[in-house]
């Protein structure tokens, strides 16, 4: 069947391949829709290639040296520690990125999914154009699911280059900087500083707000503050970052802090101060879809744009920047095109991970937001210091705490910062997203010994019935 010039192949199509695409896609395919997938770039999109995956990579590879360095406290003397960073970035590159990535690519085939590559233009709300390098195809479809996530801010006076550098380009670097400034200070930043820290760099954090990391509570945060000052990470608050100069292989990175101008010099300048959505230049004025600020596009309760047969998910709507907020909005979107009313989002349980030393993870209401929101609460905090298998890895730094409603205990959020935080907070997602209790999680029998323990000690601190403190 044609129309026109265009071809009626596809039930739906999904711009973008990322967490948020490639799980919309494939759920889609899974409830009957014939489903194509378009990508300009690589399959995984940023997360995969270019953000979360290599970033941990990075990290992991970080701790071993740091971890081989400093085993003496463990009476392991490895004597003298050294960092082939090619072979790093090479076991970082094909090992982790590539087996990931040909990985989707297979579950895509998989589920009959075809993989369109070009860019993707809307021509208007039915019909779009994928452009190629030397030539354009047009397609018709009934829905269409925009996935097409972020990229870095660049601001003035910090064009990317050589020797400023964003994200991608940091985590591609095939050397150890001697010394790094970072701009910005949140998660991407305070967690590419911390793996370049592990592996000896002189690293100084330019922050703009009051703390790094600043979505996240203060007692939480000052923990990676200390672990930073041990590793010799200056970390300067209140600044404002002026202009980065490049003479030869060092660059001077200007900033103010209380009206004052100062330098430091490094082998490289990483910009971290923010992502903005890729929605320009596809011609979503061309379908009627509106825009917020920012670029971002405004969705209902299931991802649909203004416009009934448009959706968009992840970095592309607003919210917060996460790899599985993307994940869930795309099956949500997936299941209202194929006729479920009933799947909405629903964000009260969406938990936040930052990949620092140690983890932090929060899900759900701090002690702080749950009072503003007119809740009765307490919070119940328990320490990774009282716990065996804490002990046992030399990580005792942090804690687990709940908060919960004095009348009935319902769990209504949780921070963790410590080892492993980011699986910790899962239990207590599970916890919030399902409205249970301290008593339900006081009642689970936990393994020992187990970082999960804390949870269940906290439970029961919060029953005021605690065994271990």
């Amino acid at each position: 069947m044609v129309v026109g010039d265009f071809a009626v192949e596809l039930d739906t199509v999904v711009i973008g391949s990322g967490p948020g695409g490639y799980v919309a896609a494939i759920r889609a395919a899974q409830l009957g829709q014939k489903v194509a997938i378009i990508e300009r770039d690589a399959i995984g999109g940023t997360c995969l290639n270019v953000g979360c995956i290599p970033s941990k990579a990075l990290i992991n590879a970080g701790h071993v040296y740091h971890n081989a360095k400093h085993g003496d406290f463990f009476g392991i003397n490895a004597g003298e520690i050294t960092v082939d960073f090619k072979r790093t970035q090479q076991w970082k590159d094909e090992e982790v990125v590539g087996k990931l990535t040909g990985g989707v690519a297979m579950l895509l085939k998989k589920n009959k999914v075809d993989i369109i590559r070009g860019e993707a233009f809307f021509v208007d709300d039915h019909h779009l154009r994928v452009i190629h390098e030397d030539s354009a195809e047009s397609y018709a479809f009934k829905h269409a699911i925009i996935a097409t996530g972020s990229r870095p801010i660049q601001i003035p006076g910090f064009e990317f280059s050589k020797r400023v550098l964003d994200s991608t380009g940091a985590l591609a670097l095939t050397e150890i900087p001697k010394d790094l400034v970072v701009i910005g200070g949140g998660y991407i930043g305070s967690e590419l500083a911390g793996a370049f820290a592990n592996f000896g760099t002189k690293v100084t954090i330019l922050e703009g707000s009051p703390q790094i990391i600043p979505t996240f509570e203060k007692d939480m945060v000052s923990l990676v503050e200390t672990d930073f000052k041990k590793k010799q990470v200056d970390i300067i608050t209140n600044a404002m970052a002026k202009e980065a100069v490049t003479e030869g292989d060092r660059v001077t990175v200007k900033y103010e802090v209380g009206g004052k101008v100062h330098s430091v010099e490094a082998d490289y300048c990483l910009v971290t101060v923010g992502r903005r959505p890729n929605t320009d230049d596809m011609g979503l004025e061309q379908a009627g879809v509106k825009l917020a600020e920012r670029g971002l596009i405004e969705v209902d309760n299931q991802g649909r744009t203004n416009v009934d047969n448009i959706f968009a998910i992840g970095d592309a709507v607003p919210g917060a920047a996460l790899a599985h907020k993307a994940s869930y909005e795309g099956k949500v979107a997936a299941q209202a095109i194929s006729g479920d009313n009933s799947a909405v989002v629903d964000y009260v349980a969406m938990p936040a991970v930052c990949f620092t030393d140690p983890e932090l993870a929060s899900v759900g209401h701090t002690l702080a937001s749950a009072k503003e929101a007119g809740l009765d609460v307490q919070a119940s905090k328990f320490p990774f210091g009282a716990n065996g298998r804490a002990l046992s890895l030399n990580a005792t730094n942090g804690f687990v705490r709940l908060i919960t409603t004095k009348a009935g205990n319902i769990l209504v959020g949780a921070q963790v910062a410590g080892p492993n935080a980011s699986d910790v907070i899962s239990e207590l997602t599970l916890a919030v997203e399902s409205g249970m209790n301290a008593e339900d999680i006081a009642l689970t029998i936990h393994s020992h010994p187990s970082l999960s323990e804390v949870t269940m000690d906290a439970s029961e601190l919060a029953l005021g019935m605690p065994i271990h403190i």
